[in-house]
């Protein structure tokens, strides 16, 4: 797989740098060309400029001092070259350009750039300017090596990180597989570890639920198979003795037969409830559940008002409890109830005002307890369960639904009495005998 990953990425790499170094190895030339075209204009223009500003009054014309040593020549509307650097006769580029505009063209090997001289309005000759080609594809030869060396440099740029991605995603797969092959093998304990790909990790989440679920199934059936050979060997064992002492006596009347086959059905009605009581054995969860710690309702409140009463007492505000007679030794599920009371004080300090009551009150079957602050509350009342539903800024919209989710996984129920002010009763059922 690490060769693949790296085939297809470097392939990729390369028809990526042919695709974009194609056009710039193109572009270049031309560019640089027109950068050449561009310069020798420019210089032709100012050597014009400044023939121009020093033959006003002259008869005869000529380059000044400064453009003598550069390829710049001027020419008469003869075309006769009258000074500087060219050929004796103008060619077809500056004769373009004695027509009054700026010629650009190319006169053998040379980048040619004419540009008009005029006086008074006139024109009274022609600048131009020429460079060889040699020096412009040299400067190209220069990108193109640039242009190589850096695809060169990405591609192996791209070689690296690659072989790097390969190992990445390779990696967490051999060792998946690896963990496949030691279940395979009857280990039932492997499980597959976490990587950094999350489409890897969901195959191994996947993957271990399997094998905890054939874990399981293998456990039943190991249960199974014990359970029923210990459940049916004892009645099987009689019946077939109490069947074969039948048949060994010959002196054996009808009524004792009769006897023998009775004894034979009712075991054989043992067996079958035998049966049935093993394969539901099987089929339940395994484990027993066991009954969720309860407490009274007293000591769960000193619990919690000791908990909260210096948060309250810092905001300036009270927290008080109070019992209905009787109501203090009422046992409940502790650990949810405590949560729930968590969650409804911090919502209350959060989001409320004023002082904040706890009221327990007996009901028939179940335990109310009131939460109520003095504040009002500016969320639909249909909203406050919602997950992600905040009452403020600064919530989060995860305290209530949980508690509420708490409630009902107790068998209770966490309902919003009154909006203004806030009044939130928590109901759970009493134990039995209660």
């Amino acid at each position: 797989m690490r060769k693949r990953v790296v085939r297809v990425a470097v392939v990729a790499a390369m028809v990526a740098l042919v695709l974009l170094a194609t056009p710039l190895a193109v572009g270049i030339p031309r560019s640089f060309i027109a950068d050449e075209r561009g310069e020798l204009e420019r210089a032709a223009l100012a050597a014009a400029v400044r023939v121009g500003a020093k033959s006003t009054g002259k008869k005869r014309s000529e380059l000044p001092p400064g453009e003598r040593d550069a390829r710049i020549g001027l020419y008469d509307l003869a075309g006769r070259l009258r000074d500087g650097h060219g050929p004796a006769t103008a060619d077809a580029v500056t004769r373009r350009a004695m027509a009054g505009v700026v010629a650009r063209g190319r006169d053998g090997q040379d980048l040619v750039a004419a540009v008009p001289v005029s006086t008074a309005e006139r024109v009274t000759g022609v600048v131009r300017a020429a460079d060889g080609t040699q020096g412009v594809w040299a400067r190209v030869g220069l990108a193109w090596a640039a242009l190589v060396g850096t695809a060169l440099a990405a591609l192996a740029t791209g070689v690296l990180v690659a072989r790097h991605q390969a190992r990445t995603l390779s990696a967490p797969l051999e060792a998946l597989s690896a963990t496949a092959v030691a279940v395979a093998g009857g280990d039932l304990t492997a499980r597959a570890g976490r990587s950094a790909i999350a489409e890897i990790d969901q195959v191994a989440r996947t993957q271990n639920t399997m094998v905890e679920r054939l874990t399981t199934l293998l456990e039943h059936e190991r249960q199974f198979s014990a359970n029923a050979s210990h459940q049916l060997r004892t009645p099987l064992a009689g019946l077939q003795l109490g069947l074969e002492a039948a048949a060994a006596d010959p002196g054996a009347d009808l009524a004792r037969l009769r006897a023998a086959i009775e004894e034979a059905l009712e075991r054989s009605r043992h067996l079958q409830q035998t049966v049935d009581e093993v394969l539901r054995l099987a089929r339940a969860a395994p484990g027993p559940r066991l009954p969720e710690r309860s407490g009274p309702l007293g000591e769960l409140a000193e619990s919690v008002e000791r908990r909260w009463h210096g948060a309250f007492a810092a905001e300036g505000r009270r927290l008080d409890f109070a019992f209905e007679p009787g109501s203090e030794t009422i046992r409940v599920p502790d650990r949810t109830a405590e949560q729930i009371l968590d969650v409804l004080l911090d919502n209350a300090l959060r989001h409320g005002s004023g002082t904040v009551g706890v009221t327990v009150r007996e009901m028939t079957g179940a335990v109310a307890v009131d939460v109520a602050d003095e504040g009002s509350l500016a969320l639909e009342p249909g909203l406050v369960f919602a997950r992600g539903t905040t009452t403020s800024r600064s919530g989060s919209g995860i305290g209530l639904p949980l508690a509420r989710d708490m409630a009902r996984a107790a068998g209770g129920r966490l309902t919003l009495v009154r909006a203004s002010p806030t009044t939130f009763t928590l109901l759970l059922p009493m134990p039995e005998g209660e």
